[in-house]
Formats: structure tokens, C-alpha cells, sequence
């Protein structure tokens, strides 16, 4: 959240939400003048009426022609689209941000699917790597290891006193490019970009936060301009204290937030999750999210092929912290059909960089992938060159039907490994996840050409139709933007005390019905200019979940029906639209109203 020119807490005086004589809304505002024009909370720019500019004394110091939101938005789209490459659109919408927020809202939502793989994946990565050389104006709050020790009064100064959103990374592990330090803050804002545009949670409940632990990249230390902590990471002990005074102080300012855990490094991504996850309302997105986003479209694919989830057999290549977040989904949804632990280790493999995790090769394993580790007898028939089943071996002799790429590798899964699952699937579902596009296991085009269209597809990044054997085929976009914002907003609307395992697969569940009721017969995943209404269903359905599970904490809607329920969620979505101002009264002013 943006908040311009502020001292502690004074966004609280800057204006009041109220209602007029007859039931509108409107705003009182406590600060006029040329301070105003600098809060994009607050900023209509050339939208302010002539009785408001008279009213808040500032007559004279935005153009005098009155723009409709309409004339706003085109005006805006058309400067959008002068802008000559991806990176320069990325900067341009983030500078819109910067300036007037309803205003960058309302463009997204209208040009969503445009925009969102500008905003957020695979964009986004450029804007990380170069966040120190674009840097313009303060977003979000910054917690390093100089102001540790009183991170109470460093989130004193946080001008929102309901926060119920938190996103907060450590950048260490930040998409496939790894350690980017103080970079990652460009994750942070992002993410919440999604939470209000997508799920409707309003902008002024969010706060995106870099825990700014040091970085271990020579060059980010070398470099004069960059913006973060010059030393080493903090490991071990200091880590785990450095992150405790966190989570108490935000327990204490803000009680009611709930933390997304942002792109930490494979165990400490674990370790953060099981240590705070029963401490305070928390999830990890590329743990859980990408997990659930996985397993939704692989229920979808199964239906598509006229099949259950329980009838694949999985190959999960990538042991990092997606990796085995989706492992852990696909045997939480392989359970849910009614299978054996047995079963669903006869179902479901995870292969390393080394091969096949298999036990008694005496490598090291982290804790968090013990349990997906085969035993010896698993493989002991297998036809091998070496001691460890490399990824095709596997592939050919577990007969997967299904495929899941979290490296990085780019190009990792050929011809020759697609031929190994056309051998026993007619149509293999093939999700390459990893992002960016340079980072992809395999191009779609080319996977449809290798199995001469029969292969179920879906990728992390977002692909054009390619164009096949006379017809088209649209890609799916395996976009964690699909689970996030409306589990974050159920759990938001529930007051949940604990985000758990059911509610991130009751959001996976959601997504693969939507899907299969409004995108398409072939869809894997939905268009992502459905997204809103996607999460508001997610939303509801989690929130549902809460009050089965006995951790919601608000009263209003434990005994609400399904359809009431869904109208109390639709109520409090925020919609971008500028609602009239009012000077506030001395009084008001006074009592900082």
C-alpha cells in the first residue's frame, strides 16, 4: 500500500468512509490541498467535481476539464499503449499505482488478462532484478535487520490501522531467479495487486513486506545503489528470532491479519509455515497455492480424459518447495477419492535433479520430503542403466500418465520422454509449470506437435492459442492467481484462526468445478479475465469450509445459508469507483474522525 506524505497512523485521519441523509456513501476527508493530490488512496486527479476542488482548495491545481472514470481509463490505456516493451508497461501501470489508485484498478479490471502477465508473472521478474534502479516512491513497509529489535514502532508507522493482508517474502528464492534481496518487495506489492483486483479485498486492508534479512549475491553487495541490507543472510537462530519478533508484532498491531509466506528458499519455506502457520492466520503460496492450483487442473484434466484424479499415475519433477507443495496436494486430493497411503505411493513419484527420490542412496533429504521418499522395493523391478531411475526411467516404468515440471529446467521434458508416456496414456497431461517463459520444461507448441495434439496441457506462464492440425487450441495458464486471492479473502471474511490443509483444497475443488461449469469442455484452467468471479466463488466456498472446521471467528455468518453466505462475501468486495468527497468538519478533525 502506497500512502504518500504520512506520519504514524495518520492515514486514519486522513479520511472517514460515511453515509449522507439518504443512505450513500461518501467521504470525509481531513487533508486538502496540493497534500491531497499526492495520496493515491485518495487521488481522483481530473475527476474531482467543481464543488469538490472548490471545497478542498484545489481549484487551480488539476486540469479545470471535469473526466468521467471512462475518459480516465481511455485516456490512460491509450499512454498504456504507447509504451514499447513489456518491462516499460510493467513501470508505466506501476506508476499509475503510484499516482491514483481507484483509477489503476479500474484500468486492470477491465483489461485483465492484458495486464496481469504485466503486473505479475513473468514481468514481474524483470521489475524484481532491477527494483533498486526503478525505485520512486515508498510501497510497503521495509523490515531489516537495523529495526528488529523495535519492529513494534516500525509498524506504528504504518498509516492503516485494519490491515488483513499481509504478504511477506525474505526474496530468497524469488520465481526461477533465486536470491534477489530487497527486490522481492516488487513479489509483495504484486501479489496484493491480485488480492484487490481479483479477490475484492479492499486496498486499504492490504500491506505488502520485505523482511529484508540480508542477501548472500556478491554482486547486490558490491553494488553502491542497491537498496538493501549489505551482509550476509542471517541463518540458523538469528533467522528464526528475526521472524518471531515479526509475527508478535504483527499479532499485536494488526489481530486480525492473516500472512502469505512469499518465495523463502525450499526448507526454510517449510519450516516458516509449520513454525507460525497455528501461531497467527498464515499460508505459503508457493507451497500451498501453486499446490492447489496444481491439483485443480489435474482434476480437470482427469475429466477431460473421462477419468478420476485417482486414476493417474504422477510424476512430480522438482523437489523444492512447489515441488513438493503440489506432491502433497495430489495425495491430499488422491485420499480424498478414497485411496490407501499404499496406493498413493504407488501413484505419485517425485524426481530430484539426481533422479528418482529413492531411499538408500545416502544423499541428503530435508524433513518436509521424507514423506514422499520410495522405498527400495518400489523400484527393485524396474529396468535401470544406474542405482538411481533417472526422470525418463521413471516415467517409463511407474507408466505415468501425468507430468508436473517445477525446475526451472528449461527444455527438460523432450520428444523422446513425451513418446515414454504416449506409450501407455493416449492423452498425457503435461503441466510444465515453472516461470518465466525462458524457464519452461517445454514449449506447448511442441508438446502438441510430439503427440500430435492429444496431450492435456497447461503452463505457468501464459501462452497465445497455437494453432494445430487445422484447429486451435487454447492453453491453460496454471496461475496460482486462481486459489490465492479467494482463499486469502475467505479467510479474510471468516476471520479464520488457522488457514488448514482442507480450505486450500476445498479453493483446489472450486476451481476444477468452476471450471468445468463456465470455461469450456477442454478447459483446464479458466481465461484470466474470469478471475474475479472464480475467486468470489473460491471465497465462499473456504469460508464455508472454516465454519465446517470450527476456526472462523465471525459471528455474522456461522449460521448463514450457502446463497447468504455468498451475498455477505459479494457485499464487502471492493469495486474501484470514486465516491464523492466532503471536507470533514472541524469537529471530526479535531477528534482525528
Amino acid at each position: 500500500m502506497l500512502w504518500g506524505m504520512s506520519s504514524p497512523n495518520q492515514l486514519t485521519r486522513y479520511y472517514d468512509i460515511k453515509r449522507d441523509e439518504n443512505g450513500q456513501r461518501y467521504v470525509a476527508v481531513h487533508v486538502t490541498g496540493f497534500p491531497l493530490l499526492q495520496i493515491p488512496l485518495l487521488n481522483k486527479s481530473t475527476g474531482f467535481s467543481r464543488e469538490e476542488r472548490r471545497a478542498l482548495n484545489i481549484e487551480g491545481l488539476v486540469p479545470p476539464h471535469t473526466s468521467t472514470m471512462q475518459e480516465q481509463k481511455t485516456r490512460t490505456y491509450n499512454s498504456y499503449l504507447k509504451q514499447t516493451s513489456d518491462f516499460g508497461r510493467h513501470e508505466f501501470l506501476r506508476a499509475l499505482q503510484d499516482r491514483n489508485e481507484v483509477l489503476f484498478y479500474a484500468l486492470l479490471l477491465d483489461h485483465l488478462e492484458e495486464m496481469l502477465p504485466i503486473l505479475y508473472t513473468p514481468t514481474v521478474g524483470e521489475a524484481v532484478k532491477n527494483f533498486s534502479d526503478i525505485y520512486r516512491y515508498p510501497r510497503g513497509l521495509a523490515v531489516s535487520t537495523d529495526d528488529i529489535e523495535h519492529v513494534d514502532e516500525v509498524l506504528d508507522n504504518v498509516p492503516l490501522n485494519d490491515v488483513r493482508m499481509i504478504v511477506a517474502t525474505d526474496s530468497s528464492a524469488i520465481l526461477g531467479i533465486g536470491d534477489q534481496g530487497f527486490g522481492g518487495m516488487a513479489i509483495s506489492i504484486g501479489k496484493l495487486s491480485l488480492y484487490v483486483a481479483g479477490g475484492g479485498l479492499g486496498l486499504d486492508k492490504t500491506l505488502p513486506v520485505e523482511l529484508d534479512v540480508g542477501t548472500d549475491r556478491e554482486d547486490l553487495l558490491a553494488d553502491p545503489l542497491y537498496l538493501g541490507q549489505h551482509h550476509r543472510r542471517l541463518t540458523g537462530r538469528q533467522y528464526d528470532e528475526f521472524l518471531d519478533r515479526f509475527v508478535e508484532a504483527v499479532a499485536e498491531r494488526y489481530p486480525q491479519a492473516i500472512i502469505q509466506w512469499e518465495d523463502f528458499s525450499r526448507g526454510t519455506a517449510f519450516h516458516v509455515l509449520e513454525r507460525y502457520r497455528r501461531v497467527i492466520p498464515s499460508f505459503n503460496d508457493d507451497i500451498q497455492g501453486t499446490g492447489a492450483m496444481a491439483v485443480a487442473g489435474l482434476i480437470r484434466a482427469a475429466q477431460i480424459k473421462g477419468e478420476r484424479l485417482s486414476d493417474q499415475v504422477f510424476v512430480v519433477v522438482g523437489n523444492g518447495a512447489g515441488g513438493i507443495g503440489v506432491a502433497g496436494m495430489i495425495r491430499q486430493g488422491l485420499l480424498r477419492e478414497g485411496l490407501s497411503e499404499e496406493q498413493v505411493r504407488e501413484r505419485l513419484f517425485v524426481v530430484a535433479r539426481t533422479g528418482l527420490m529413492v531411499e538408500g542412496l545416502g544423499y541428503e533429504v530435508d524433513a518436509f520430503q521424507q514423506a514422499f521418499i520410495q522405498p527400495r522395493s518400489a523400484v527393485e523391478s524396474w529396468t535401470l542403466a544406474g542405482e538411481q531411475p533417472t526422470l525418463l526411467e521413471t516415467v517409463q516404468n511407474a507408466r505415468a500418465t501425468a507430468i508436473l515440471g517445477l525446475t526451472g529446467a528449461a527444455g527438460l521434458f523432450g520428444e523422446e520422454l513425451v513418446a515414454a508416456m504416449q506409450a501407455h496414456t493416449k492423452r498425457p497431461i503435461i503441466f510444465p509449470l515453472s516461470n518465466p517463459t525462458s524457464h519452461i520444461e517445454a514449449h506447448p507448441a511442441d508438446l502438441l506437435r510430439w503427440t500430435d495434439g492429444w496431450a492435456i496441457i497447461a503452463t505457468g506462464s501464459p501462452f497465445q492459442p497455437i494453432e494445430y492440425g487445422g484447429r486451435e487450441y487454447r492453453i491453460g495458464q496454471g496461475n496460482n492467481a486462481f486459489i490465492f486471492p479467494g482463499l486469502g479473502f475467505g479467510a479474510v471474511m471468516s476471520r479464520a484462526r488457522e488457514i488448514t490443509d482442507s480450505m486450500v483444497m476445498e479453493a483446489a475443488q472450486t476451481l476444477a468445478d468452476w471450471t468445468a461449469q463456465h470455461a469450456g469442455p477442454d478447459a483446464v484452467f479458466p481465461a484470466v479475465s474470469q478471475l474475479r468471479t472464480v475467486s468470489e466463488e473460491v471465497a465462499v466456498r473456504v469460508a464455508r469450509q472454516a465454519i465446517t472446521e470450527g476456526v472462523s471467528a465471525e459471528r455474522r455468518i456461522r449460521n448463514l445459508s450457502d446463497e447468504a453466505l455468498a451475498e455477505f462475501i459479494r457485499a464487502h468486495q471492493w469495486t474501484p469507483e470514486y465516491l464523492p468527497f466532503r471536507r470533514a468538519t472541524d469537529a471530526e478533525s479535531a477528534l482525528g474522525l
